[in-house]
């Protein structure tokens, strides 16, 4: 497990996708700046989930709510009273840890998330889990980690001007609710999705980009009427795994774990796990929240969030249905599974990212066959196919040095420009994948490619 991350980690600043937050400053911990090919591909998989349920799913609103929001939003969630992690000490090492993950670490499973700071502490001790800096068994008692960031708004710095970076995105939706209800006119069910930043002082981020303080999410309120609600439930929950495999993630390696322990207002609770080399680890969760949310804000803010409805004039708080995708760890995931060294002889190894076309950062990476004579033609097509999809352009190194770097960083097409094409309009075009070559009328090309990078 430590050489595949080591190299997916290098492999990812190498070819610019990920690189360390801060780095010419000795950089700063479980923080990542995305760069180039990672900022596409991040965008991609925006793409895909805006369109899967927000362009095809009747009924659906985007939002992008503020960072910022009144800090009694926060308290009428229940952030500012609980949100924290369980938080111990190895007196050995002085190293700081999530009880639960050492539980679940050691019981490759998730059972530390249903017990409470006297049963984790037990159990850490009856089993004699060890420190995973030390390897000691000597740990403090369990005590209770904020999560939540906070700032000041304003020029004075006391408990009045007290804010919070979210945690999670949610709660803009919840207070938009009776917003988007009212502007689009919209009837029950219907859905409200954001994709944003949030914020959480992690105990312990690591594996990559898996767990990080800083992170991005795709988030899906959908409300309802009571009485609907498990349905809806039950259906986004199998949404969200065709979601997976629609991006190119394979069935076996996903799962769903159902939560042993739900919040006290919740109806039902499951996430979707994906096999990382790391083990199992949370990539989406889907929640039966109630009406809970709603009715502590209508408590909180002292406004109605009753919906009407038009066909009976009933009036009530909605249930909602939540589904959350974490973007930072589905774009981990896609590289874990797609990024592959195939021996193709027994002399030669490539690096190959074998990423659905539709999610790869560049469709087709232009080529000229020798510099001097093909460059200003390959520009001209270049310039004509950038206008219709991401391309590259590479005339630097052999054609089999420029090709293994396309393949690398996960280009379906290669075109080659060379003197047929200025003697005859046609070009080669390579297919990453098979790594066959075919040869194509300059016309027939951006056809070719547009029919096999759909989404």
């Amino acid at each position: 497990m430590k050489n595949e991350m080591e190299n997916l980690v290098n492999f990812a600043k190498n070819y610019g996708f990920i690189y360390q937050g801060s780095e010419i400053y000795g950089g700063l911990a479980n923080t990542w700046d995305y760069g180039p090919l990672g900022s596409r591909l991040k965008n991609n998989v925006k793409d895909a989930w805006r369109k899967k349920f927000i362009q095809e799913r009747p009924n659906s609103y985007e939002l992008d709510a503020d960072i910022l929001m009144h800090p009694r939003v926060w308290e009428a969630s229940g952030h500012v009273a609980s949100f924290a992690d369980p938080l111990t000490d190895c007196r050995h090492c002085k190293a700081r840890h999530r009880a639960d993950n050492l539980v679940n670490d050691f019981t490759n499973s998730s059972i530390g998330d249903a017990m409470t700071n006297e049963e984790l502490l037990n159990y850490i001790n009856e089993h004699h889990i060890p420190c995973p800096k030390c390897g000691k068994c000597d740990f403090t008692e369990i005590r209770q980690f904020k999560l939540m960031f906070e700032t000041y708004r304003g020029v004075v710095k006391d408990n009045k001007s007290v804010v919070y970076l979210r945690p999670e995105n949610a709660q803009g939706e919840y207070v938009n609710f009776l917003n988007v209800q009212r502007s689009m006119r919209a009837k029950l069910p219907f859905s409200i999705g954001q994709i944003g930043k949030a914020f959480r002082n992690e105990i312990t981020p690591g594996n990559f980009t898996f767990r990080t303080i800083e992170f991005e999410q795709m988030e899906y309120q959908t409300f309802c009427k009571e009485g609907s609600d498990q349905d809806l439930y039950e259906y986004f929950k199998d949404y969200g795994k065709k979601f997976f495999e629609y991006l190119g993630l394979p069935s076996e390696k996903l799962r769903f774990h159902d939560h042993e322990k739900l919040a006290f207002y919740a109806k039902a609770a499951c996430d979707i796990e994906y096999l990382f080399p790391f083990g199992w680890g949370e990539i989406n969760g889907t929640h039966n929240r109630t009406n809970y949310d709603l009715s502590k804000h209508e408590e909180y803010s002292g406004v109605s969030q009753h919906y009407l409805d038009p066909e009976t004039n009933e009036k009530f708080i909605p249930f909602i249905i939540e589904s959350t995708y974490g973007l930072d760890r589905t774009v981990l995931a896609l590289l874990f599974e797609h990024y592959h060294k195939e021996k193709i002889s027994d002399t030669d190894e490539r690096e190959v990212l074998k990423l659905p076309n539709f999610l790869a950062p560049y469709k087709v990476c232009v080529l000229p066959l020798i510099k001097k004579l093909h460059s200003e033609k390959a520009t001209e097509i270049y310039n004509n196919l950038s206008k219709e999809f991401m391309c590259s352009y590479d005339e630097s190194g052999s054609i089999g040095k420029r090709y293994r770097r396309s393949d690398a960083v996960g280009t379906p097409y290669c075109l080659t420009v060379d003197d047929e094409t200025i003697n005859n309009g046609t070009v080669t075009l390579r297919d990453r994948d098979t790594m066959e070559q075919i040869t194509l009328k300059l016309d027939e090309v951006k056809d070719y490619i547009s029919d096999r990078i759909k989404f």
